[in-house]
């Protein structure tokens, strides 16, 4: 019997019994819950879930959703009501794991054969650090050949249609529409022969994708893993054209692994039989893991060459992407892209014959480098004109310049520190009068907040601004693309005081009085919420009583406000602050500043929500 996509949605019981021991997983779940810090997506708690089977509809959520449209979705049902339910959805799985049943194993019948995706040529591609920079660099240079491009990516920044991209630009809201309802009713109407269950959030947005993969009739498909790679839902695939995993590092650990080698495990899972590989300079217990993995699962693996080994005319290739990290990722898509071309028979790339490097491969811990080549001037110009949001993004507005970053790992943060120093001191060595540097900061999940900040304090800011990841206090937010209901409010700006205090010990900053406001002493952040409401103030802790020091750190209860005092109405961008004004010996140097330099980093989701702030197009 052909197997169906119901794979999707088995646990990952059997994944943590050969990783981490056969009770990681509940484990794992329930850190997501207890966590202070745990948040949505590649940083969200469904897609951290998406290896356990997590039912969505447990309260009914999907259930009444779909029989109230069902009969008449495709004629009347708008892109809101798509994104309620999406959103309804997301909420419902929050719900759901509040009750004590973490052993559900829920299958789903769904509405294609596994066959039918072998239709696609595919290029997968895992890793921890630069995988959405690689495929963002691999669907730019496809594009550039004239083949249609499906690309799907993870987590969202703005709207859940970025993660769904059609020759680069996210599917349109009526597409969306469309799609979204033909797979909910089919999947609706098909799931009670299989438990009555319901897929998870991020398992319905990758069978959403491959349906509209599928309809559309793209050329090539580039799918980003969500997490891991192994029991990534994405690996339902069987016939990629070519794999490739970008740098590893330490991420994700209760359900990766705490080793870099069992997380290269996992990232090795994506591997096929018969199928190419390549991968990037990695440390020799990593590496040494993927070479075995892929003996295994009888994959050739291949050592992509430095950037600089490629030649074009004797011309150094430039990156649309800035920093020297992206070297990496740019050989990386070389090489896939190349292979990709090559399987096609593309007359630049005649196929290579044989598999020379496949004895070699089996007898040393190291995979065979492939050969540098000569891009084409497709390859050039994509490589060139890559954009890919929220990474090393600089955005000038008037007198505020935002050095817009979303690294979470102590790899990809020592990378954007390196970017911001040299782009800063760039913008700073042509500008008269004063620069003042700020750090708007925040992150997610099981993530080392005090290992990132040590990173950061090398850049010497001037100011530290610290909130969650809450676009704004109103008591309404019309945007459920970047709703989080996995977490409290007092457990999103616990994190954030636990960050200010990491942040006051690494710059050895006075704090005693940080916990002053309107003259009260708050004994801990959950008092603070209660005191009064969020939407009181827009200045939610301060240094009243300190003296003014190098690094004068600040928490916020939202990104909106914490933008709105950083810049002191500076950026006309932003709307004008509703909240009281604040009287800080800081806000008159901003206001005299020459330049504000805003480093934003530490979480997508934050830089998601900043960028919804500052480019109103995103939400178009």
């Amino acid at each position: 019997m052909p197997t169906r996509l119901g794979f999707l949605f088995q646990s990952g019981l059997q994944f943590s019994q050969k990783l981490v021991g056969p009770c990681s997983w509940v484990e794992a779940v329930s850190h997501c819950l207890l966590n202070p810090g745990c948040s949505t997506d590649t940083e969200h708690f469904a897609d951290q879930c998406q290896h356990f089977g997590a039912d969505p509809s447990r309260s009914g959520a999907w259930t009444n959703k779909g029989k109230l449209r069902s009969n008449e979705i495709l004629c009347t049902s708008s892109w809101h009501d798509a994104l309620s339910t999406c959103d309804a959805t997301f909420r419902e799985l929050c719900i759901y794991f509040q009750f004590p049943l973490f052993y559900r194993t829920p299958q789903c019948t769904t509405i294609y054969l596994i066959e039918e995706l072998d239709q696609l040529a595919i290029i997968h591609v895992t890793g921890t650090k630069g995988k959405g920079s690689t495929c963002a660099f691999c669907e730019k240079i496809l594009r550039n050949y004239g083949l249609k491009t499906g690309f799907y990516s993870s987590p969202h920044l703005v709207q859940v249609r970025e993660r769904i991209r059609i020759n680069g630009k996210p599917i349109s809201k009526d597409l969306f529409t469309k799609y979204f309802w033909q797979v909910y009713n089919r999947l609706e109407e098909t799931k009670a022969g299989d438990s009555g269950t319901m897929p998870a959030y991020f398992r319905f947005l990758t069978i959403l994708a491959f349906h509209v993969f599928l309809h559309e009739k793209i050329d090539v498909a580039i799918l980003e893993v969500g997490i891991g790679g192994a029991y990534d839902c994405t690996n339902i695939i069987r016939r990629p054209i070519v794999c490739g995993v970008s740098s590893l590092g330490i991420d994700h650990v209760s359900i990766l692994g705490d080793t870099m080698e069992k997380i290269a495990w996992q990232k090795g899972g994506i591997f096929k039989p018969g199928v190419p590989a390549f991968t990037v300079s990695q440390p020799s217990g990593p590496m040494a893991v993927l070479v075995e993995r892929a003996k295994e699962i009888g994959s050739s693996l291949q050592l992509c060459p430095d950037l600089e080994d490629f030649q074009f005319e004797r011309e150094k290739l430039t990156l649309g992407l800035a920093g020297d990290h992206q070297k990496l990722n740019a050989s990386l898509a070389l090489q896939l892209c190349r292979t990709w071309l090559q399987h096609h028979h593309h007359p630049d790339f005649p196929p290579v014959q044989g598999t020379q490097h496949r004895s070699k491969q089996l007898l040393t811990q190291n995979p065979p480098i492939s050969p540098a080549f000569c891009p084409s001037t497709a390859m050039v110009e994509g490589l060139r004109d890559t954009e890919w949001l929220g990474r090393s993004l600089i955005l000038k507005h008037g007198p505020v310049t935002y050095y817009i970053d979303g690294a979470h790992t102590t790899g990809s943060i020592k990378a954007c520190v390196k970017w911001f120093r040299e782009q800063s001191l760039k913008e700073a060595s042509s500008v008269k009068g004063p620069v003042i540097q700020v750090l708007l900061f925040n992150t997610t999940g099981e993530r080392d907040a005090a290992a990132l900040l040590k990173l950061l304090v090398l850049c010497q800011f001037d100011f530290v601004v610290f909130c969650p990841n809450i676009l704004d206090i109103a008591p309404k937010n019309p945007n459920p693309d970047q709703k989080n209901y996995t977490v409290s409010l007092e457990n999103m700006l616990s994190r954030c005081l636990e960050n200010h205090r990491t942040w006051c010990k690494l710059t050895e900053m006075k704090h005693d009085n940080l916990w002053s406001l309107s003259g009260s002493t708050l004994e801990n952040s959950n008092a603070l919420v209660k005191k009064g409401g969020l939407d009181r103030g827009a200045l939610l802790f301060n240094e009243l009583d300190c003296d003014l020091v190098s690094a004068r750190a600040l928490v916020f209860p939202c990104i909106n406000k914490g933008l709105q005092w950083i810049t002191q109405g500076r950026d006309p961008s932003l709307q004008p602050a509703l909240a009281n004004r604040l009287h800080l010996a800081g806000a008159t140097l901003l206001k005299e500043a020459s330049t504000i330099q805003i480093l934003i980093t530490g979480s997508l989701h934050l830089v998601g929500g900043c960028l919804k702030l500052l480019d109103q197009s995103l939400s178009q």
